[in-house]
C-alpha cells in the first residue's frame, strides 16, 4: 500500500475443504447395497463427489454434486450406474438453512467460494438473496456488446482512502473493501486473528471493533483499524499510535441509538481484563458519546486522534438516519478522511430484534443520498465514502459503488466463509456451535487459524474476479469509474427485463 503504483501481488487460492465430516449441500446422494463396486462413478464424476471404498464407493463430497441438471451430461452417475445403485435427492437440511437475506443458496455459494476459490457451478444463486427488497431488487444494466477484451491485470480495483489533500499519508488499498469491526469478546480470538491475517494478505485493513487490541494483532499493525467507541473499551494511547487508521464508532446501523451490547456469558476473564470490566457482567456501551453534541465537539474528537497519531487517517462510522447527508458533511468539516455509512442490515448478534432493520435507513437509500449531497456541496472528491450494512456478495459490493460509495466494509460474509449457518445465537457464549462467534475455549478450538485465514482469502479473491468481470462488461478499466454511475443500475420494479443483459459468465 502507498501512493506509488506497484505491481499487484495478491495471495494464491488454496483449496480447503469443510472442517466438518459432512459439508452441507443442496443435494443428498445415496449408494445402495446393490452397488457392485465397479468404480464407474468414481472415474466419471469430474467434481470429486465419490471416493473409492472397500465395498462400495464412498460419497465424499455431495455438496460438490451438480445435482439434477447433471442428467444432460455424459458423466451423469445416476443414469450411467450399471446397477442403478445411485439415488439423488434434495437435502432437507439445506432447505431450512438461512433466512430471506442470507438464503440457503447464498450461504452455500459463499462456502463454495471459500473452499475452492471458484464461482459455484451447482446452479446456486450467488448474486442475490431472497429478501424481496434492497440489493436483491437491483440489477446492472450492461451495455450492448462484449465489453473490454483485455486481461484482468489491466483492470484496477484499487481505491485511495485519503482524498483530503492534507499532509497525512496517502493510503491506497488494492481492493475496494476492508473488513469491519468485530470485537474480541463478540467473536473468538481465532476468528478475529483470521480476519486480520486475511486483510494483511489482501493488503487491505481489518477493524478491531470496540473490544480492545489483543497482543496477537501487534504483528499486523499496518493493516489494522482500531476503533474508538462510546464505551472506550480497550482504548489506549499506545494502540492509537500503532495503526494507520483510527475509527470513531458513533452508531451501528443495526441498532442506532442503543450503543453496544456484550452479554455476561461472553465476558470471560481475558475479555474482562481487556475491557477493564468484571468477569461475567454484561457490558453496554452508552449512546451517544457524552462528549459530543455538536460538530465542534466532533472536531475536538478528530483533532484528539490527529494529535495522538500524526500519521493516522480518521474514519467516522455512523448509522443512517434520514439526515445522514448532514451528518456526512459535518464529519467532513470536522476533518475526517473516511465516512462509513452503516445501513440497517448490518450484522450484529447482540442487537435486539425490535431494532434490527427497523430504525436506520437501508444502505441503498443512504449512499446515493450522501453522494448527491456532497457532490452538490462541491466536496465529494475530498472524502471517502465507505458503505456497510448488508453487503453479502461481489454483486452487492458493485451495486453499492455504483450508487455512490468509493468502497465497502465487510463483516458477516467473513463469518459465512468460516461456515457460519446463520443460527442467530451470536450473543451467547456457547451459542455458536461452529466456534466462530464465541468466547468458549472448547468451541474456539474447533477452528484452525490457517484454515480460517485461507477460506476468507479464497472468498475475496473470487469476489475480486467477479468485480473485474462486471467492470469489463461495463467498459471500465478502474473501479473508480463505477462510483455514482446510477445509469448502469436499475430497480426491477421500474426496468424491463429485456434491458438487463444476460447473466455474467465468469
Amino acid at each position: 500500500m502507498g501512493t506509488k503504483t506497484k505491481k499487484l501481488v495478491l495471495p494464491e487460492v488454496k483449496k480447503l475443504p469443510s472442517r466438518f465430516r459432512n459439508a452441507l449441500g443442496k443435494y443428498r446422494i445415496a449408494v445402495t447395497k446393490s452397488c457392485n463396486n465397479c468404480g464407474l462413478c468414481v472415474t466419471l464424476c469430474p467434481y470429486g463427489v465419490f471416493k473409492a471404498g472397500s465395498r462400495k464407493p464412498r460419497v465424499a463430497a455431495d455438496h460438490l454434486c451438480l445435482g439434477f441438471p447433471c442428467s444432460k451430461n455424459d458423466f451423469h452417475c445416476v443414469s450411467r450406474c450399471p446397477e442403478k445403485a445411485i439415488h439423488l435427492s434434495l437435502n432437507p437440511s439445506f432447505e431450512v438453512l438461512g433466512d430471506r437475506r442470507w438464503s440457503a443458496d447464498l450461504l452455500a455459494s459463499t462456502w463454495h467460494m471459500a473452499e475452492t476459490g471458484e464461482i459455484p457451478y451447482q446452479g446456486l444463486n450467488y448474486r442475490t438473496g431472497n429478501s424481496g427488497g434492497g440489493f436483491d431488487k437491483l440489477r446492472f444494466i450492461f451495455p450492448k456488446g462484449k465489453g473490454l477484451k483485455i486481461s484482468d491485470d489491466k483492470i484496477s480495483t484499487a481505491i485511495e482512502l485519503n482524498h483530503s489533500g492534507d499532509s497525512r499519508p496517502g493510503v491506497e488499498i488494492p481492493v475496494p473493501f476492508y473488513l469491519g469491526g468485530m470485537s474480541f469478546g463478540s467473536v473468538s480470538i481465532v476468528t478475529m486473528l483470521s480476519r486480520v491475517k486475511a486483510a494483511a494478505a489482501l493488503k487491505t485493513f481489518c477493524c478491531t471493533g470496540e473490544g480492545g487490541y489483543p497482543e496477537e494483532l501487534i504483528p499486523y499493525d499496518d493493516h489494522i483499524i482500531t476503533q474508538v467507541a462510546t464505551g472506550l473499551f480497550g482504548v489506549r494511547e499506545e494502540t492509537l499510535k500503532r495503526v494507520r487508521i483510527v475509527e470513531f464508532k458513533y452508531a451501528q446501523g443495526a441498532k442506532p441509538g442503543l450503543g453496544g451490547h456484550l452479554l455476561g456469558d461472553k465476558v470471560t476473564p481475558r475479555v474482562a481484563k481487556m475491557r477493564e470490566a468484571v468477569t461475567g457482567s454484561a457490558l453496554f456501551s452508552p449512546f451517544p458519546f457524552h462528549s459530543v453534541y455538536s460538530v465542534e465537539d466532533h472536531k475536538k474528537h478528530v483533532d484528539w486522534i490527529k494529535e495522538t497519531n500524526p500519521k493516522a487517517l480518521v474514519s467516522v462510522k455512523v448509522s443512517t438516519p434520514t439526515d445522514v447527508d448532514m451528518v456526512a458533511v459535518g464529519s467532513y468539516y470536522a476533518g475526517a478522511h473516511i465516512i462509513q455509512l452503516d445501513g440497517s442490515y448490518g450484522g450484529t448478534g447482540a442487537a435486539p430484534d425490535i431494532a434490527k432493520k427497523n430504525i436506520a435507513m437501508p444502505i441503498e437509500y443512504a449512499v446515493p443520498k450522501v453522494h448527491k449531497f456532497l457532490t452538490e456541496e462541491g466536496i465529494r472528491d475530498k472524502i471517502t465514502i465507505i458503505a456497510s450494512g448488508g453487503i453479502r456478495s461481489a454483486y452487492d459490493m458493485a451495486k453499492a459503488i455504483a450508487l455512490g460509495a468509493d468502497g465497502v466494509c465487510l463483516g458477516t460474509a467473513d463469518l459465512v466463509a468460516l461456515e457460519c449457518i446463520r443460527c442467530h445465537h451470536c450473543e451467547s457464549g456457547r451459542g455458536c456451535a461452529r466456534g466462530i462467534a464465541t468466547t468458549d475455549d472448547q468451541l474456539t478450538n474447533l477452528m484452525e487459524l490457517d484454515w480460517a485465514t485461507q477460506r476468507i482469502v479464497n472468498m475475496y479473491l473470487t469476489w475480486r474476479r467477479q468485480l473485474i468481470a462486471i467492470l469489463k462488461r461495463m467498459g471500465m478499466k478502474s473501479v473508480k469509474e463505477l462510483v455514482g454511475r446510477f445509469d448502469v443500475i436499475g430497480h426491477l420494479d421500474y426496468i424491463r427485463q429485456e434491458e438487463i443483459e444476460g447473466e455474467l459468465e465468469l
